[in-house]
């Protein structure tokens, strides 16, 4: 085969260092939009970019050219940069991630999901959150190392 295709579509969530409420809603806003800048810039296709003060939560697909830790870096590392030029100097995103393979057919749900994370944020916290995530795709974690 001459050509090389892909569509591996991504749910992505990380969050700021110790989940500090870093993103005000100004802040906030304008960073999802360079987020999702960045990633049209890595030919990811963007379904939704949303979050609260503390996490980021991403719907993409993964571009077929870059590593799920690669393209990760690349996203947290561009955006860290942009922020601390904005005048938050001490910003840092958390190291970790979680990254989660979607469906075609549950993208309609992954979005509107993302869309509702702070209605979603007035009765969860991010950590319950979260680990029903790893839950759900039955994932196993050591509850003190995942919280660094």
């Amino acid at each position: 085969m001459p050509q090389s295709l892909s569509k591996v579509i991504l749910h992505i969530i990380f969050s700021t260092k110790n989940r500090v409420d870093y993103l005000n809603d100004s802040l906030r806003l304008r960073t999802h939009a360079y987020i999702a800048t960045v990633l049209r810039d890595m030919n990811s296709f963007v379904y939704c970019v949303n979050g609260t003060e503390n996490h980021i939560h991403i719907a993409c697909t993964l571009p077929r050219t870059f590593s799920q830790s690669d393209f990760l870096n690349k996203i947290k590392s561009s955006s860290s940069k942009w922020i601390k030029n904005d005048g938050l100097d001490d910003f840092y995103w958390q190291r970790g991630f979680g990254i989660f393979s979607v469906s075609e057919s549950h993208i309609d749900v992954l979005v509107n999901y993302i869309k509702s994370q702070m209605t979603h944020h007035k009765t969860k916290t991010f950590k319950e959150e979260f680990k029903e995530f790893l839950e759900k795709y039955k994932i196993d974690y050591d509850d003190k190392y995942i919280w660094d």
